[in-house]
């Protein structure tokens, strides 16, 4: 994880694979909302689209999962080591929007 210093800003290097993964996920979703889309164009049965809807919200919600696994596995552990105790507070928050 590294600062950037001309904002209060923090961003995040990640592997190959951490990266592709995260990219493969969010494809796949914005497939999914594609074909919610055409469905909604063709006119297809309110059932039908909300099951395709909450197949989206699970995806969703595990690449959050996958992404706030790697987040404390890295940048939280990270930050503790270097006694950056604060970064337990944002993890709280973070939580808590997730959890709404």
């Amino acid at each position: 994880m590294t600062e950037n210093n001309n904002c209060c800003k923090r961003t995040k290097e990640r592997s190959e694979k951490e990266y592709k993964d995260l990219q493969n996920r969010l494809s796949r979703i914005e497939g999914q909302v594609r074909g919610v889309k055409k469905m909604l164009e063709n006119n297809a049965y309110c059932p039908e689209i909300l099951v395709q809807v909450s197949a989206i919200n699970a995806a969703l919600n595990s690449f959050n999962k996958v992404l706030l696994a790697e987040h404390i596995r890295t940048c939280v552990v990270n930050d503790i080591r270097e006694d950056k105790t604060e970064t337990i507070d944002e993890l709280v928050t973070t939580l808590q929007k997730l959890m709404k």
